[in-house]
């Protein structure tokens, strides 16, 4: 059993170890051998490497790692993955693992990181020589452990009665809504279209960052959902008031949870309706009601709105390892000093 290090454009060689692997721990949809694909694909430079340790025909552990600085290696962490690629056979912490990559891989390794840990996947380890951790963010979840009726109604009242009275308003100006869901692979073309379109009207595009159907983002997301959906593990929410597309929710499933990839609003309803918020009562109902799932999951960092839907927040943290046990004090040294 021993470190093997290979160029990641070779993933597609070795996706089966990944899947198996993948089966044999949490199976998260974001560490899904199809999700790390279009990864690479939409996102990778060449410079990336697929690492396992293991037997020839079976893994215990494999990451996608990406050069960040002479010496020192990160998971490969474009913004669209809200964690890192690592996978272990169990949930225990990465840290173990971390002296025998250093001398696996090229060069001389110093540190290596493994980025957006979650908890629920890869237990945080406590304080120890040559390692390292560090607060990434806060993320929520919704339990799905109870009727929606009894979820709801714990609920804030503001929240509540906010979205009656936006419902309540709709129907008096006969404006009728409807959620629609799509789990078809060939909508999910036109589904990032229509995401494009609604983040490309907002505040996203004078960033910069808005989705568009023919850019890396739009072409990963196509390649994601419809690798998903072949599966039927992908779905995407749009919401209707009157003719009108006034949200959606890109989503993959896997291993008990649907996860929230991102969620998009026409903006300009935003003044007199929560066109997001309307979507997602209606969202949930449907998913306390189908049963398939254990958790909803947002991944995104704490915001005000999540707090109104859930209580169930925890801290995601980034894990550093380093090849002397010196190193990982003269880090933290130059850290607190601002260096």
């Amino acid at each position: 059993m021993s470190w093997h290090v290979v160029p990641a454009r070779e993933f597609g060689a070795h996706a089966g170890r990944w899947r198996r692997l993948h089966a044999a721990g949490p199976a998260s949809p974001l560490l899904d051998a199809d999700f790390v694909a279009a990864l690479l694909d939409a996102f990778g430079t060449g410079a990336e490497l697929l690492a396992w340790h293991g037997s020839a025909g079976d893994a215990d552990v494999m990451a996608i790692l990406a050069p960040a600085g002479r010496g020192t290696w990160n998971t490969f962490q474009p913004a669209q993955a809200p964690v890192g690629p690592w996978l272990q056979r169990d949930g225990g912490s990465p840290a173990a693992w971390l002296p025998g990559l250093l001398r696996a891989l090229p060069g001389a390794a110093l540190m290596a990181g493994v980025t957006q840990c979650d908890p629920e996947l890869l237990a945080r380890p406590a304080a120890m020589p040559g390692v390292r951790t560090l607060d990434y963010i806060r993320t929520a979840r919704i339990s799905i452990d109870r009727d929606f009726d009894a979820y709801w109604n714990a609920r804030g009242k503001n929240l509540r009665a906010n979205l009656k009275k936006q419902r309540n308003r709709l129907r008096q100006d006969g404006i009728a809504t409807r959620l629609d869901i799509c789990r078809d692979a060939t909508g999910m073309a036109q589904a990032v279209r229509d995401y494009g379109s609604l983040e490309g009207a907002g505040w996203k595009a004078a960033r910069g960052t808005a989705v568009a159907a023919d850019d890396a983002q739009g072409r990963f997301y196509r390649t994601l959902l419809e690798a998903f959906a072949a599966r039927g593990a992908a779905s995407v929410y749009r919401y209707w008031i009157g003719e009108r597309l006034a949200a959606m929710d890109l989503c993959v499933e896997g291993g008990d949870a649907i996860v929230v990839l991102k969620t998009a609003y026409d903006e300009s309803l935003g003044q007199h309706l929560s066109p997001a918020l309307l979507m997602r009562e209606e969202a949930c109902r449907d998913l306390f009601d189908g049963g398939r799932f254990a958790r909803i999951e947002f991944y995104g960092r704490v915001m005000e709105w999540h707090l109104r839907w859930t209580d169930e927040v925890r801290t995601m943290y980034h894990l550093n390892g380093y090849r002397w046990p010196w190193l990982a004090r003269l880090h933290a040294l130059a850290s607190r000093n601002g260096a």
